[in-house]
C-alpha cells in the first residue's frame, strides 16, 4: 500500500512544478512586493484541507493525533525555519521540486536539510530538540480549547478565503494584461507542460490531495497526511544507517521528486544549473536552519502551514505566523539588489569576452567603440572580474561534455562578477555597472544562475537607472520568474516587446520603461 504514497507524490510533484507552488515565495511577496496575492494561495489550500479534513473526521474515516503545544520550540524552530527558506531559495516542498529541476543549490539545501533534521529526531542534535520542547502547553486545538465543533472554524474561515480569493481575481481581470510565451505545443500537451498554470486553481488540487493523502496514509498505519520533513528526516537515516523503514511519507517524498523531474522535462525546464560560491554557502546554511527549525517547531510549511493549520491548531498557527516573521527578517537582510552573482552568461559558452559598457545617457558609445575605450582601464574601475573567451570556452566545454556524458544537458558557469544595480542616475558609472549596451536605448542584465527572487529584484533596480523609453533585456533562468517578472512589469506600467524561452531553463525578457 506505500505505494500509494509514490503514485500521489508524483502528481503532487508535477501540479507543484507546474504552479510555481512555493510557500516562500507567496509570504516574501508580502514584504517584497506589497501584495498579499500569493499568500491567498496558501490559505485555499489550508481551506479545502480544512472542509476535506473535518468532512472525514467526522464521518470517523481519520482520527488526527495531536502533540501537546510546545510553544518555546515552535516560536523559534518557525523563525529559524522562515530564515532558511529565504536563504535556501525555497520552502520544503520547493526544495524537493526545484532539486527536480536541475538546481544543484537546491541539492545541496535539501542534503542538508534532511540531514540536520534526522540529527534533531534522534541524532546528535536530539538534545536540543527535547530541550526546547519539554516546555508544554496542555493545549492541542483552537477549537478544544473552546469547547466547539471544528466546523464553527471551519465554514466562517472557508467563506471569507472564498470572498478573500474573488477579490484578487477582480482585480487581476482589471488589471493590465501580463506577457506570456508563445505556445508551442497544442492540446492535452499544452495543458498540462506549457500553459502557465494559475495560483488558485494549483492551490486547491495540492487542498484535494492533501485530503486524499490522509486517508492513504493511514491505511498504511502511519497515521498522518502531507509531511515534508519526518519523511526526509526518515530517508536519511535509512541511507546512512538503516535505522529507519521505508513508509509512505518517505515515498511520498521521493515521488514528488519523480514527478516535479518529469514535469520539468516534458515543459523544457530541466538543466543542470550550478551555484556560485555565495549562493552554495547560502543553500547549506540554509537547509541546517530549515532541517533543525522544521524539527522543533513540529513541521515545515507543508506539516505546519498546511497540514496542522487545515486542522486548527495551535501549534500550526502560531508556527505559520513565526515562519512569515522569519522570511520577512531574512527577505530584509539578504534580498537586495546584487553586488556580485557569478552567471552562467551566454558569453562564456560562445567563448567570447564578456563586456560591461559604461553607460551615459547623454554620450552613449556604439558597442564596438565602446568596447575597445573601455579595457583593461574600466575593467578595474567597474571592479568586474573578466573571463578570457579561450579559458571561458574550455570550461563550458568540459562542463558540457561531462553532462552529455549523463544525459543532461547542461551550462558552463563562469565567475563574472556583477557591481551593485541599485537606484541611481543611469549617468553614473558606480551604479550602472552590470548593464551591458546591447542596441539603441536597450540594455542588458544577466541574471542567469540567480536564484529567485534575485532577477526581478535586480531587474527593479536596474530599471530604476533608466530613462522612460529605455529598454532593459533580462537574461534569467529561474522558472519562478517566468510569472514574476512579466507580472511586474504589467503591475508597474512597463511594456514587454520580447519574451522568449532561450533553450531547456533559460529564458529572455525585454521590457521597456514606461511612465
Amino acid at each position: 500500500m506505500i505505494i500509494t504514497g509514490l503514485a500521489l507524490g508524483a502528481v503532487l510533484g508535477w501540479v507543484m512544478q507546474r504552479g510555481r507552488f512555493c510557500v516562500t515565495g507567496m509570504i516574501r511577496d508580502i514584504f517584497l512586493n506589497k501584495t498579499w496575492r500569493g499568500f491567498t494561495a496558501l490559505l485555499i489550500v489550508i481551506a479545502v484541507h480544512a472542509v476535506g479534513l473535518a468532512a472525514l473526521t467526522s464521518a470517523g474515516v481519520i482520527t488526527p493525533e495531536f502533540k501537546p503545544f510546545a510553544p518555546l520550540a515552535v516560536v523559534l524552530g518557525g523563525l529559524l525555519f522562515g530564515a532558511g527558506i529565504v536563504l535556501a531559495g525555497g520552502c520544503a516542498s520547493g526544495t524537493w521540486y526545484r532539486s527536480a529541476e536541475g538546481l544543484v543549490g537546491s541539492w545541496l539545501a535539501l542534503v542538508f536539510y534532511a540531514a540536520s533534521a534526522a540529527a534533531m529526531k534522534g541524532g546528535a542534535l536530539n538534545f536540543l530538540n527535547e530541550g526546547l520542547r519539554a516546555w508544554k502547553l496542555p493545549v492541542t486545538t483552537i477549537h478544544g480549547t473552546l469547547g466547539i465543533s471544528v466546523w464553527w472554524l471551519v465554514i466562517p474561515f472557508a467563506i471569507g478565503v472564498a470572498f478573500l480569493t474573488r477579490h484578487f481575481l477582480v482585480q487581476e481581470a482589471q488589471a493590465p494584461k501580463m506577457a506570456t510565451l508563445k505556445p508551442k505545443k497544442t492540446g492535452l500537451a499544452h495543458l498540462l507542460a506549457e500553459k502557465p498554470w494559475h495560483f488558485y486553481p494549483t492551490a486547491a488540487i495540492i487542498g484535494a490531495l492533501g485530503v486524499l493523502a490522509w486517508p492513504l496514509s493511514a491505511a498504511t498505519g502511519r497515521n498522518d497526511g502531507l509531511g515534508i520533513t519526518s519523511p526526509s528526516s526518515n530517508l536519511s537515516k535509512f541511507i546512512i544507517s538503516g535505522a529507519d523503514k521505508v513508509d509512505w511519507g518517505v515515498m511520498l517524498v521521493l515521488g514528488l521528486l519523480v514527478g516535479a523531474f518529469f514535469a520539468a522535462k516534458a515543459s523544457g525546464e530541466f538543466r543542470l544549473r550550478v551555484p556560485s560560491a555565495t549562493q552554495a554557502v547560502r543553500s547549506v546554511i540554509g537547509g541546517v536552519l530549515m532541517g533543525v527549525g522544521a524539527s522543533a517547531a513540529g513541521g515545515c510549511t507543508v506539516g505546519n502551514g498546511m497540514v496542522q493549520t487545515s486542522l486548527f491548531s495551535y501549534q500550526g498557527w502560531v508556527a505559520l505566523l513565526f515562519i512569515a516573521i522569519g522570511i520577512g527578517i531574512a527577505a530584509k537582510l539578504f534580498l537586495k539588489p546584487t553586488e556580485a552573482v557569478p552567471g552562467q552568461s551566454r558569453n562564456t559558452l560562445q567563448g567570447t569576452q564578456p563586456i560591461v559598457q559604461q553607460i551615459d545617457q547623454h554620450d552613449v558609445t556604439p558597442p564596438a567603440e565602446s568596447s575597445a575605450a573601455t579595457g583593461a582601464g574600466s575593467a578595474e574601475r567597474s571592479g568586474l572580474l573578466q573571463t578570457t573567451g579561450a579559458d571561458s570556452a574550455e570550461n563550458s566545454e568540459q562542463f558540457q561534455i561531462a553532462g552529455a556524458q549523463l544525459g543532461f544537458q547542461t551550462a558552463g558557469t563562469a565567475l563574472l562578477e556583477r557591481r551593485n544595480v541599485g537606484r541611481g542616475s543611469v549617468a553614473s558609472d558606480q551604479n550602472n555597472n552590470g548593464l551591458q549596451l546591447v542596441g539603441e536605448r536597450t540594455y542588458r542584465l544577466d541574471t542567469l544562475g540567480a536564484v529567485c527572487p534575485f532577477p526581478l529584484v535586480d531587474a527593479k533596480a536596474a530599471m530604476a537607472n533608466l530613462a522612460v523609453g529605455d529598454s532593459l533585456q533580462i537574461d534569467f533562468d529561474c522558472t519562478q520568474a517566468t510569472d514574476a517578472i512579466p507580472r511586474w512589469a504589467a503591475t508597474d506600467g512597463h511594456e514587454v516587446t520580447n519574451f522568449e524561452q532561450t533553450g531547456d531553463a533559460g529564458w529572455t525578457i525585454t521590457v521597456k520603461k514606461g511612465h
